[in-house]
């Protein structure tokens, strides 16, 4: 800031003054004293303008900093969330994906064993109705020998 520097070249004139012995004073030019202290006051305003709008500009400058941020922050967190979110929805549908495959392995186990069961019941009731045909054939058949016997014993008598 260019203030300071006339308030050392001020200070400068004052330690380099004539001093008075005995009286702790100085003599300094009246003219030059107002002149440093008119650039000065000159000065000052647009100086402390300076200050004003560098303090402003810092002022936006953080506060867009803390936006920006806060911003950043929201948006990890809001990934962040989804992320968790995603895994949840994921994990759950790997339990439930585990327990259809359990229900359908059991439902096949089931349906298996049901079918087991059904075959044989059929294969018994066909091997009880085969069973029951080789009983007739036999029956007629031993009835066709018995007849056919008698039919021969019959002409044999008669011969």
């Amino acid at each position: 800031m260019e203030i300071l520097k006339m308030i050392d070249i001020l200070e400068d004139k004052v330690d380099h003054a004539w001093t008075i012995p005995l009286f702790n004073r100085i003599l300094i030019d009246k003219e030059e004293l107002l002149k440093c202290i008119e650039d000065i006051s000159m000065k000052l305003p647009e100086d402390l303008k300076q200050a004003r709008m560098v303090k402003d500009e810092r002022k936006r400058i953080l506060a867009e900093a803390e936006a920006e941020a806060e911003r950043i922050v929201n948006e990890a967190k809001e990934k962040a969330a989804a992320m968790v979110q995603e895994h949840e929805i994921t994990k759950a549908a790997v339990e439930q994906s585990s327990q259809i495959i359990d229900e359908a392995s059991r439902k096949a186990r089931d349906l298996r064993a049901g079918t087991q069961n059904f075959i044989i019941s059929l294969l018994s009731q066909t091997e009880d109705r085969i069973a029951h045909s080789q009983d007739v054939v036999r029956s007629a058949l031993d009835e066709m020998r018995s007849q056919a016997n008698a039919k021969q014993i019959e002409d044999g008598s008669q011969n």
